[in-house]
């Protein structure tokens, strides 16, 4: 089908890793994190190389290097005894190129054991190849985001709760799921309508017999704090009476067919027409469509979801498009066909920040196909996954790689796409997703309905302590999506980057990092009371969130997970930023108190940041209105000292949050007393506390200080 017409155009590299001991990235794979050989020799995993293809892929395969959604064409090598100090050594390649890729992976170059060479193979394209020095893991990441971008700063309501399934009927099935919400107390942000929300699959319109007053329906949700998304697609139904068509066609803004003709693809409308978003022109018109009274029926708290923009295409090559159809510019679709995505996805958030006269609102988009850079503009997700334990145990590893990647916003559908899970998956996906960076569940439109109510009692109990557990870490989110804004750094990390010297951790993808902090391993099999648990670092000590229980580093120990717990510990030496008020939206939290989690190192000492703006905006960026606050605690000598001081942002922002409770775990014994020092003021105020021998827990309540301002605590012993 595919008329070739320059003959080859390949080009490829070969790039060698000598001392590497591990190799990861390159997404999207439905494999381990830790790349695997694909060389085909007896100790390889694969015989055939990770492809790098953007496609619709229909019940993907797992443990496999098949090609996916979307495609990063960047390579990380680390080694555990590289470099100083035996801090392990990190670097990157990103070969640049958008083309059909292929990567090969050859393992043990040395008679030492490790070495890893890499073969990319690309059908065309020319030659742009970056070279990531590190030498840290977070260094290479963080210098690769330098070129491609780092990830936006996503509104706070998009780091909740998301629902959604494929479709919710009409306005009264919004309303009902909504009013359900709302009487079991159950907290989520955002509801979602997926395509048969559209007047026959015409994007930017509504089905006026089944949703006859959207706006209506979007205030309503938007009075408890809930926003609403809505899909557009890229194919446009090939329908001459939509304006929207016409205008499209009139301005040459389609792909064409290797003839000029616009090409005609299959997709959910039927016959469709695909826009050119490879065009700056193209582009524009799309963001101007998502103005107010042009979408019709659209508000200020209405979001996109952009997908099947790989592109699909039904009755395309593997339901793709053919590669020698032109962009308006003459230019194949080979050479931009992983672009795709990402040109929609900046096109869709750029009309969300135009829609509003100040152009001040941040966008949330999100995307199923990306490339090099999409974190720019929103989330992705792993795509059309099933109700098995096996696309629950898979998913880490996907996030994970995706994430080192540059593009940290990514989740995986809660509960699986296709199919029915059982309540015991249910819990447990629940459990993995609410500690992974986007928090979506999302089903069939053939799967038996699935709102965490209709389960029973006791598991819309479970659910909803997960969910609202996910709350009460929002300012946690919040402050590391702020940290991956500014270095790349990923929210959600894998072992080795940040125990890099730790050889044992290499291959770990069932374990992970929430920012510095949180070490996670949900339980990812049926039937287990129990998981094990590696606790990584050298002379660090973990703490149990839910009992402060101890567990020292260097070991892997069995720790009870009943099926209404996750296992999650928090490191010692530092300290997290808590919302404990129970809530329906995150809407609802703004002016909550805050509560500090400290829990100490072997020195006795602990640090920790929250960064704070007004969730929406991008003052934070155009005025400085915002407050990164940074917390320290030392515990040197008979005085033990908590002190909160600025490390950013001005006094635009102003926020009068107090601290409401701080817990400090690892602190030795009982102090005598506490004070609390507002240092504007100078003036000491003796605060309350209580102090648990059994678990070596000191809880301080009520020190009537402000989260965003300067202030100390002092333990005397």
């Amino acid at each position: 089908m595919d008329s070739k017409p320059f003959g080859p155009t390949s080009i490829g590299v070969d790039i060698t890793f000598p001392s590497a001991a591990s190799v990861y990235g390159i997404p999207e794979h439905a494999s381990s994190h830790a790349l695997k050989a694909t060389d085909g020799s007896e100790s390889a995993a694969y015989n055939v190389p990770y492809r790098l293809y953007n496609l619709d892929v229909f019940e993907y395969e797992l443990d496999n290097p098949m090609a996916l959604y979307g495609s990063i064409p960047f390579l990380l090598a680390h080694s555990p005894r590289m470099g100083v100090s035996n801090s392990g050594a990190t670097v990157g390649v990103f070969w640049n190129n958008p083309t059909e890729t292929y990567v090969d992976i050859k393992k043990n170059m040395r008679s030492t054991g490790v070495g890893i060479s890499s073969r990319w193979i690309s059908e065309s394209g020319a030659f742009d190849l970056f070279l990531v020095p590190g030498p840290s893991p977070k260094a290479t990441v963080s210098q690769f985001t330098q070129v491609v971008g780092t990830q936006s700063l996503p509104p706070l309501f998009a780091l909740g709760y998301h629902q959604c399934r494929w479709n919710y009927k009409d306005e009264a099935d919004v309303y009902g799921v909504d009013s359900k919400f709302e009487e079991h107390a159950f907290p989520y942000d955002v509801l979602w309508l997926d395509i048969e929300h559209t007047d026959g699959k015409r994007y930017f319109t509504w089905d006026s017999n089944l949703f006859p007053n959207p706006v209506a329906m979007q205030e309503k949700l938007a009075s408890r704090g809930h926003k609403m998304v809505t899909i557009i697609d890229p194919h446009m139904k090939r329908d001459g009476n939509w304006k929207f068509h016409q205008d499209a066609t009139s301005r040459g803004l389609y792909i064409k067919n290797k003839d000029g003709s616009d090409y005609d693809g299959w997709c959910w409308p039927g016959s469709s027409s695909y826009l050119d978003f490879t065009n700056k022109n193209t582009r524009e018109f799309w963001a101007d469509n998502f103005a107010y009274d042009k979408y019709i029926g659209s508000t200020p708290s209405l979001y996109t979801w952009n997908d099947m923009n790989e592109p699909s295409v039904f009755n395309g090559p593997e339901v793709s498009m053919h590669k020698d159809a032109k962009s308006i510019d003459g230019v194949e679709h080979r050479e931009w066909h992983n672009l795709y995505g990402l040109y929609q996805m900046m096109a869709t958030a750029e009309g969300q920040v135009r829609r509003t006269p100040d152009k001040n609102s941040r966008s949330f988009v999100l995307s199923r196909a990306f490339y090099a850079g999409t974190q720019r503009y929103g989330a992705i997700w792993t795509g059309d996954n099933a109700a098995k334990w096996e696309h629950l145990q898979i998913a880490s590893p996907m996030l994970l790689t995706i994430g080192v990647a540059g593009l940290t916003f990514s989740g995986a559908d809660v509960g699986g796409f296709f199919q029915n899970p059982t309540t015991e998956l249910m819990i447990r996906w629940y459990q993995a997703g609410s500690w992974q960076p986007f928090f979506r569940a999302h089903a069939h439109i053939d799967t038996a309905r699935r709102e965490p109510w209709l389960f029973g009692d006791d598991v819309l109990t479970s659910l909803r302590d997960i969910v609202r557990n996910r709350y009460t870490y929002l300012p946690l989110w919040y402050t590391i999506f702020y940290v991956a804004n500014q270095t790349g750094v990923p929210t959600m990390r894998p072992l080795w980057m940040e125990f890099p010297s730790d050889a044992s951790v290499l291959n770990t993808d069932d374990e992970w990092m929430v920012g510095d902090s949180i070490l996670i391993k949900p339980v990812t099999a049926p039937g287990q009371t129990s998981a094990t648990v590696y606790f990584p670092g050298t002379n660090t000590v973990w703490y149990d969130i839910d009992t402060y229980g101890k567990y020292e580093s260097g070991a892997t120990r069995s720790v009870a997970a009943p099926l209404n717990k996750v296992p999650a510990f928090q490191k010692g030496g530092v300290i997290v930023p808590r919302q404990m008020r129970p809530r329906r939206s995150s809407a609802l939290m703004r002016d909550d108190p805050y509560t500090l989690i400290v829990t100490l190192n072997k020195d006795k000492a602990a640090s920790g940041q929250v960064y704070l703006d007004d969730g929406i905006t991008f003052d934070y960026m155009r005025k400085g209105s915002y407050r990164l606050r940074s917390f320290e605690y030392s515990g040197s000598g008979a005085v033990h000292t908590l002190r909160s001081s600025s490390a950013g942002g001005n006094k635009n922002f102003a926020p009068t949050n107090v601290v409401e409770r701080i817990v400090i775990a690892g602190v030795g014994k009982e102090p005598k007393s506490v004070t609390a020092t507002v240092d504007a003021s100078g003036n000491n105020k003796s605060v309350s506390f209580t102090y648990d021998a059994s678990t070596d827990v000191l809880t301080v309540r009520k020190p009537d200080v402000k989260i965003a301002y300067d202030w100390s605590i002092q333990l005397s012993f």
